[in-house]
């Protein structure tokens, strides 16, 4: 397919993934903030007062401190401490993305894993004190990732959740932006907005109808210069996810080779596969399955993913080729980058 001949100007540049848009709809904010660990941003291009936005803000600082493994107070970093002891009450959000991403786990035979936090806290990435661990370090840290040691009981007056061996720990940081997104779509709508572009640290959300009536055009990163153009341009013409895992984001050298934040919790080590950054591309209010999926493509490979699971995905290989769900063909094309055509499949 021909590189996109429109012209369009960015707005948005947060990690993965980038939404751009004519000037002219520009109607109000956006609002940027640093929460949930990552920059956040929403503008709500029909109805962007000021009290939705501290509602939707509000929002995410609540969801923070649920799920923030780095904040000593947050629910999860209380039931993380107890991992062998006792079980932590926890609430219904709470409940509601553990579950999901359980679930997942269950899908994806373990490959997505929320007990992972062990291995990720071993390995420091994007911390000052990365490192890659040793073999004994890897071997001790996998015995305490195990999903199915997750125990979530329920009752009409308490919902618990306890981790059976000591040492154990959940990172939910795989899901909990999604359940994020959609949270703010729920706003959106109790506020009656009309149009609005959701970016959550590179998963983004394009809500409602542009005012002009055209397609939202999405821009997907070049995984060989992430700070350049986009490789791809993915056009909507209603509210939808976009979510990318990629290895370009998060990732420390040592000896010339990369370590990237994706773990094969099956051998400890970063994932290394054939592609670079895959995306998928999901419905309104599936924002949180979109996030959990993303991680799954990108472990699983092309054809395996769309063997199991019919929402479209894109993967950008290293080899600078690029294969996408047919579903997307009309909707999908490359943009300023001559490097490959797109093999819709």
């Amino acid at each position: 397919m021909k590189p996109c001949a429109s012209h369009f100007i960015f707005l948005a540049l947060f990690h993965f993934v980038f939404i751009l848009l004519g000037c002219k709809n520009r109607v109000s904010g956006p609002r940027v903030e640093n929460v949930i660990g990552t920059v956040c941003s929403v503008n709500a291009f029909d109805g962007g007062t000021e009290e939705l936005y501290d509602c939707i803000f509000q929002r995410l600082r609540e969801i923070d401190a649920l799920f923030n493994v780095n904040r000593s107070d947050s629910l999860i970093a209380q039931v993380n401490a107890s991992a062998g002891k006792n079980s932590v009450t926890v609430n219904s959000d709470f409940l509601f993305v553990l579950n999901k991403a359980l679930y997942y786990a269950e899908l994806s035979d373990g490959l997505f894993d929320p007990t992972i936090g062990p291995l990720v806290k071993l390995w420091g990435i994007n911390t000052d004190h990365a490192k890659v661990p040793s073999d004994k370090e890897l071997e001790t840290v996998l015995k305490l990732v195990d999903w199915k040691k997750v125990i979530v009981k329920e009752s009409a007056n308490d919902i618990s959740v306890f981790l059976e061996k000591e040492g154990m720990s959940l990172d939910l940081g795989g899901i909990a932006k999604g359940f994020a997104a959609d949270e703010i779509t729920e706003i959106l709508k109790e506020f009656k907005v009309k149009s609005a572009i959701v970016d959550l640290g590179g998963n983004v959300c394009v809500f409602g109808k542009k005012k002009n009536g055209g397609v939202w055009n999405i821009g997907i990163k070049n995984p060989f210069e992430p700070q350049g153009t986009p490789a791809l341009v993915l056009s909507q013409d209603s509210s939808s996810t976009v979510v990318t895992s990629g290895v370009y984001e998060r990732f420390f050298e040592e000896e010339g080779l990369r370590y990237h934040h994706i773990f094969d919790v099956r051998t400890g080590y970063p994932a290394m596969r054939e592609w670079s950054s895959v995306t998928v591309v999901a419905p309104e209010n599936h924002s949180v399955d979109a996030d959990a999926l993303s991680t799954i493509s990108f472990l699983m490979g092309f054809e395996k993913y769309s063997s199991m699971i019919d929402i479209p995905v894109i993967y950008i290989n290293n080899d600078k080729s690029i294969q996408a769900s047919a579903s997307l063909s009309g909707k999908l094309c490359i943009y300023d980058w001559q490097e490959s055509d797109i093999s819709f499949e």
